[in-house]
């Protein structure tokens, strides 16, 4: 296979990736649509999504950077490429939480634009209104474009502190109210971050503002198809595939179980993850790229803040769009955040009743998730809790699920419980967390025509199918099983199969007893 092109990991800069002879995966046609066909644009998508690469992608072309896009789709449907000056600012730098530190930041930010086109420093104006007479200075030739990335960062870091999240709102709200008297001068305005702060506290004078983050039309903008990893990316998927030993199609399949299955739009058109999938086949190695890269502390403090069920997520939550696409400072559940920073996605819509089922969106997500809770539902010392859930999946591939699950209650016992690990619903997700531990062997909360199977573990000889029980005995599990017919689906596939009923006490808080049956054919 000849050398092929570097692939743009971490490159935020359109200029730097075709300057440089990195790889692009042509999205110019949607960036042309996008910018023509609107005037004032608000798109949200998850952390490292490729928001600031399309930032940089519209600054260049509205810049009539012609050079930079020929041989892509735009090339053959702009005919002008006209010049605008372009205003590019990130409030993602913006995180100390104070006005002083907005102000500073964002003056930086404004100093350095002002002496890019020759005007004035005017560093004793306030933020908004430095911003207005950018836009008329620069506007007097060819109206002027606004792109505007990260918006939301300032008010992320302050989410859970009332105070200052409201002057982080304010501020953000003072920068962008300037642009509605700037209308006239204005040819292009673009706002991107991760979540949707509401129209009220945050863009009132945008009354005509174009919210594209769950339109089809656009739904592919940022993030790769299946068919571009198919074609364009598919150099990189054969040397990854010759690196790991296996074939293309193994190697597709495993890149689509980690990396695949985001959703934008009712189209339910799949999107792999950017981040996680390019380095993958940069790296030629299945890791958990995205999550490794930043778990907000959010995350669980916006579980602990709404007590959410974790366990619910891998059945699906029903919902209508007005649950998860809302305001981020209006949640009344987590699951605007949750969506919204990628957590979850859409993987269901049903046109007639106009609601949609979301889920996890991949393997990596899912197994993020479950990682982060380890040191909320068993100990801080993640490393013990791991290496007991290794013993566990050790026993169970030797065929002694019995001394693996002694084991278990023997490590469940000494953990040292937070205060409010009191509730049966706490264990239960502990429970949970565990056996999720097992990766890809394992299913949870399995439907079937009658119910929902606890845990099915599968190895290359047997299938487990599990119960479990708080404070009730293990045999109820076992009579579930029969009465509810849970081996039926797996009588036929070739593996030895067992039932498997676990109790847990809250008294004790371990396993109490367990009771396991081979099916015998």
């Amino acid at each position: 296979m000849s050398e092929l092109r570097r692939l743009p990991t971490g490159i935020q800069t359109f200029s730097e990736v075709r300057e440089e002879g990195y790889l692009y995966v042509d999205k110019t046609e949607t960036v042309y649509r996008l910018a023509n066909d609107n005037k004032y644009v608000f798109m949200s998508r998850p952390r490292r999504f490729g928001k600031s690469l399309l930032c940089s992608t519209l600054k260049s072309y509205f810049e009539g950077r012609r050079d930079l896009f020929e041989g892509l789709a735009i090339e053959k449907l702009e005919k002008d490429w006209r010049k605008h000056p372009v205003l590019l600012i990130s409030l993602a730098p913006i995180k100390g939480g104070t006005l002083e530190d907005f102000n500073e930041r964002m003056g930086l930010q404004l100093s350095r634009l002002e002496e890019q086109f020759g005007l004035s420093d005017n560093s004793g104006m306030m933020p908004g209104a430095r911003l207005e007479k950018l836009i008329t200075e620069t506007s007097k030739k060819e109206k002027a474009v606004v792109i505007v990335d990260e918006y939301d960062a300032p008010m992320l870091t302050v989410l859970h502190d009332k105070e200052k999240l409201e002057d982080m709102r304010n501020a953000t709200r003072s920068l962008l109210s300037s642009l509605k008297d700037c209308d006239p001068y204005l040819r292009f305005v673009f706002i991107t971050g991760i979540t949707r702060f509401s129209q009220v506290s945050i863009f009132s004078e945008l009354n005509n503002l174009s919210k594209v983050t769950m339109m089809t039309d656009y739904s592919t903008i940022c993030g790769f198809t299946q068919e571009e990893l198919e074609t364009q990316l598919r150099p990189w998927v054969e040397k990854m595939a010759e690196t790991c030993g296996m074939s293309v199609e193994e190697t597709l399949a495993e890149l689509k179980r980690r990396y695949d299955g985001y959703h934008f739009a009712k189209d339910l058109t799949n999107i792999y993850n950017p981040y996680s999938l390019l380095n993958a086949l940069r790296w030629k190695e299945f890791n958990d790229f995205w999550f490794d890269s930043g778990t907000p502390s959010s995350l669980l403090r916006m579980m602990e803040r709404f007590g959410s069920d974790v366990m619910m997520f891998d059945d699906g939550c029903d919902c209508e769009s007005a649950e998860f696409d809302a305001p981020t400072e209006k949640m009344q559940t987590p699951m605007p955040f949750f969506y919204q920073s990628g957590y979850l996605t859409i993987k269901e819509y049903d046109a007639t009743t106009n609601r949609f089922i979301l889920r996890y969106p991949n393997y990596e997500v899912r197994m993020g998730m479950i990682n982060a809770l380890v040191p909320y539902y068993m100990e801080q010392n993640t490393i013990n809790a791991k290496n007991i859930i290794y013993d566990l999946f050790k026993a169970i591939r030797s065929d002694n699920l019995e001394m693996g699950l002694q084991k278990l209650q023997t490590y469940l016992a000494s953990v040292p419980y937070a205060a409010n690990a009191s509730s049966e619903g706490h264990y239960q997700t502990m429970l949970y967390v565990v056996f999720s531990l097992l990766g890809r062997y394992v299913q949870m909360e399995v439907r079937t025509a009658k119910g929902r199977i606890d845990i099915v573990f599968e190895t290359k000889t047997d299938r487990y199918v599990m119960e479990l029980k708080i404070d009730r005995p293990a045999q109820e599990a076992l009579d579930q099983i029969d009465q509810k017919g849970y081996l039926l689906p797996y009588t036929l596939d070739g593996h030895r199969l067992h039932k498997v009923g676990i109790s847990f006490s809250t008294e004790t808080r371990t396993l109490s007893e367990w009771k396991i049956e081979e099916l015998k054919s």
